[in-house]
C-alpha cells in the first residue's frame, strides 16, 4: 500500500490500562478516551519517506503475535522483507511484460510470504533504514527513481530473449539502498540463518488468514482483492460487512491483534489522530454551512470544521451497498496498512479501534490512531488475523 504523506499528523495513544486525554481548553469536543481492551504491541516505528507501511504494519502484527505466544519482544527487519519482496515483484513485472505494476507498495501477505519462503531477520542483522545513503530513516525518493526505470526497461524490452544478468543488476540496486540480506547472522549469542530464525520465533506461519467484504464475489467464498498492490493475488475470505467488526472484536477481546489495510484518504481520517465515517450532510447542517458554501471551502477549512465537532461529529451507518459502491467508484482506495490492537470509547460511549501507525511518534499520543467501528466497517480493504482469533461459528462456516 502507498503511504500518504500527511503534514502535522497528530495521533492518539493511551498510557496504562485506563488512560484518558486532558480536556482541550479550546475545543470542548475533543475526545476523552477510556481503554476497554488493549493488547501488547512493540515500539512505534517510522517508515518515513518510503511506501513500506505493508512491511511495518504486518511485522508489527507478527511481533505482537510472538509477544502473545512467547512473551518475548522482537524488532523484525522491514528492509529484509523489502529487499526480497521488490525482487519478487520485479520478476513478476518482467514475467508479465510490465502488465503487473511495480511500485513501493504491497500487502500484508508479502511479509508472510517472505517469512514462509526466505525467513526473517532481526532489525540488527541489516543496515539501519537510510543509513547506506546518509539518511537517518528510509527515504525511497532516489532509490525508486533508479529502481523503477530499471525494472520497466527490462519488462518492456524488445529483446527476443532475456539473460539472467538483469537480476544481478537489480539485486545490486536493492543491496546498495537496503543492504544485503545475510545468509547467516548472530543474535543474542546464537548463529541463525533467516529460515532458522523464523522457525525459532514460535509461530505457526500457516495460522494466518485474510478477510474482506464485497458483493462482486459470493459471500463465504475466497477471492483475490483486485487492487494493484495485491500483486501476488493471495485469497481473502469474503464475509458480510457485520462480520468484519465481529471478527476484529473477537480477536481483540481474546488477546489477538489485526494487520489492517484500507483507505485513509477520507476527510474522516483526520490529522488529529481520528478515523470517523463522517456524515457530511449532517456535518454541514451542524456547522451552519449549506452545500454550496461547503464545496467552496478549502480542504484545510473543511478539516477545521470537521475537527471542531470532535466526538459530536455525526457518522454514517455503512451498509454493504455503500462499501461496494465506494470500492467500485474509487472512493475506497488501497492506501495504507496499520496494526489494530485495542478498543476504546469516548465520553459519549462511541467505540473506536486503537491502531498503531508507522509514521513515527507524531502528536500528543505518540503515533496511535483511533478509528471508529463505522469507519473500519466502511473503509477496510482487507485484514489479516490469526485463524484462532476468528469466532468459531465463522470458522466452521468457512471450514478453517
Amino acid at each position: 500500500m502507498r503511504k500518504f504523506l500527511v503534514l502535522a499528523l497528530v495521533a492518539f495513544t493511551t498510557l496504562g490500562a485506563s488512560a484518558k486525554t486532558d480536556k482541550d481548553s479550546v475545543n470542548k469536543n475533543k475526545p476523552v478516551f477510556t481503554v476497554i481492551k488493549k493488547n501488547p504491541i512493540t515500539s512505534i516505528k517510522d517508515q518515513n519517506r518510503s511506501g513500506t507501511c505493508w512491511a511495518y504494519s504486518t511485522l508489527s502484527f507478527f511481533e505482537s503475535e510472538i509477544l502473545k505466544k512467547t512473551g518475548k519482544t522482537y524488532d523484525l527487519g522491514e528492509m529484509f522483507v523489502a529487499n526480497k519482496t521488490y525482487m519478487d515483484r520485479a520478476v513478476m513485472a518482467v514475467r508479465m511484460h510490465g502488465d503487473v505494476s511495480f511500485s513501493e507498495g504491497g500487502s500484508s501477505y508479502d511479509p508472510l510470504y517472505c517469512i514462509q519462503h526466505y525467513g526473517i531477520v532481526p532489525e540488527t542483522a541489516m543496515p539501519l533504514p537510510g543509513s547506506l545513503y546518509g539518511d537517518s530513516l528510509a527515504n525511497f525518493k532516489e532509490f525508486f527513481s533508479v529502481l523503477t526505470p530499471y525494472v520497466e526497461s527490462v519488462a518492456k524490452s524488445k529483446q527476443s530473449k532475456l539473460t539472467p544478468a538483469w537480476k544481478n543488476g537489480l539485486q545490486g540496486i536493492l543491496d546498495a539502498y537496503l543492504g544485503k540480506t545475510p545468509e547467516k547472522f548472530t543474535y543474542e549469542g546464537k548463529t541463525y540463518t533467516p529460515q532458522s530464525f523464523a522457525a525459532s520465533l514460535g509461530l505457526n506461519w500457516d495460522d494466518y488468514v485474510s478477510f474482506t467484504s464485497y458483493t462482486h464475489h459470493p459471500f463465504w467464498s475466497e477471492f483475490a482483492v483486485e487492487v494493484q498492490d495485491n500483486w501476488r493475488w493471495p485469497m481473502s475470505y469474503n464475509v458480510p460487512i457485520e462480520d468484519l467488526t465481529k471478527i476484529i472484536d473477537n480477536a481483540i477481546n481474546n488477546g489477538y491483534t489485526v494487520a489492517w489495510g484500507g483507505d485513509v484518504t477520507e476527510d474522516g481520517f483526520t490529522r488529529k489522530g481520528l478515523g470517523i465515517a463522517y456524515d457530511i450532510k449532517k456535518v454541514r447542517s451542524m456547522s451552519g454551512t449549506d452545500a454550496d458554501h461547503w464545496f467552496k471551502f478549502s480542504k484545510d477549512k473543511k478539516n477545521e470544521k470537521l475537527d471542531s465537532l470532535g466526538v459530536n461529529a455525526p457518522e454514517i451507518q455503512p451498509t454493504q451497498e455503500m462499501r461496494q459502491e465506494a470500492f467500485d467508484n474509487w472512493e475506497t482506495t488501497d492506501d495504507h496498512g496499520m496494526h489494530i490492537f485495542g478498543i476504546a470509547k469516548d465520553q459519549n460511549g462511541r467505540e473506536y479501534y486503537m491502531v498503531k501507525n508507522s509514521w513515527g511518534k507524531y502528536g500528543d499520543y505518540d503515533g496511535i490512531w483511533y478509528m471508529t467501528k463505522n469507519f473500519v466497517a466502511y473503509k477496510t480493504m482487507d485484514f489479516m488475523v490469526n485463524k484462532n482469533a476468528v469466532p468459531k461459528e465463522i470458522r466452521k462456516k468457512l471450514g478453517i
